[in-house]
């Protein structure tokens, strides 16, 4: 046999073609969110750096200096006496009352839907799935009509209230208890005797952690940024959470605006107080990373 027609032993053919393709298309979907995800992100940080004629017409991914931020920091809190300070005060109050309520009420009444049969179960099951749909913005209006009936407009139970009312916590954690948690063992701890309060306080909530972290995270997310609804019911400016303050700060930015008086605030100053609004989302989702993934991962396959 010629040795054209050898091949030797351990030789292959490099597949480059095969392997070209998933490494291509991989760094085409990095490539995506890096122009769409991190770029405005790394923009939005800078900006907050520069003075508004740096931010125009110097190169925008460039640092501007720390006497920038500090005098953009002097120039936002100076506006209406520390606004930005007090709405985010606003926020975070708004969002944690409302998430302890959430909790006291989603993982209770989801555990119930899970555990026992009752008349008109099925029904309360798919009203709760079919609100949960409903984009957010169409609640509004009829959310004030009833918070305007009981005299509550321009309060804080006016927001605290709608917050507290999430059908998508209470559909995941019946999802958790259905799929995720044994019901031998709760079946054994009644039959040791303990009580269905007893079964849930000591047996099912320890085991539905990373449930309740994930119900409390995105709770806290939607609270955080929710815009409209606050925007109707809170008609005074110390009223406002951060998301609505920065909605008026825009109006007072002469580029948006050009019949702002003496109240005006520039870009750089509107950039700091966007970074502001999202910090405390990103300070959460950084601790409960580890529960949020195991939450998301918990009940995807069935005992």
């Amino acid at each position: 046999m010629s040795r054209a027609h050898h091949q030797a032993p351990g030789r292959r053919r490099p597949r480059t073609p095969r392997r070209l393709v998933p490494r291509l298309l991989t760094g085409s979907i990095l490539l995506v969110f890096l122009v769409f995800f991190v770029l405005p992100v790394l923009w939005l940080v800078l900006a907050a750096t520069k003075t508004d004629q740096q931010l125009v017409h110097g190169n925008p991914l460039s640092f501007g200096s720390w006497h920038a931020f500090k005098a953009n920091w002097d120039g936002l809190t100076a506006f209406q006496d520390n606004a930005v300070l007090q709405w985010l005060g606003n926020s975070t109050l708004y969002a944690v009352i409302s998430l302890v309520i959430t909790l006291c009420v989603a993982v209770p009444a989801g555990y119930a839907l899970a555990m026992t049969e009752f008349r008109g179960r099925h029904t309360l099951l798919v009203s709760t799935l079919v609100v949960m749909l409903m984009p957010t913005a169409t609640l509004v209006v009829p959310l004030f009509l009833e918070i305007n009936a009981v005299h509550l407009i321009g309060t804080m139970w006016s927001i605290i209230l709608p917050y507290s009312f999430y059908p998508f916590g209470v559909y995941l954690t019946y999802i958790y208890f259905t799929t995720a948690v044994p019901k031998d063992l709760l079946a054994a701890a009644r039959m040791d005797g303990c009580s269905e309060l007893g079964v849930f306080r000591h047996i099912a909530l320890p085991l539905a952690t990373p449930v309740i972290a994930l119900v409390g995270f995105f709770s806290f997310v939607a609270n955080w940024t929710n815009y409209f609804l606050p925007y109707v019911m809170l008609p005074e400016s110390d009223q406002m959470p951060i998301q609505v303050g920065v909605g008026s700060l825009l109006s007072n930015v002469p580029s948006f605006n050009p019949a702002v008086g003496t109240l005006a605030i520039e870009r750089p100053q509107l950039a700091l107080a966007t970074l502001l609004a999202i910090t405390p989302v990103l300070i959460v989702f950084l601790f409960a990373q580890r529960f949020l993934v195991s939450g998301m991962l918990a009940g995807a396959t069935k005992e």
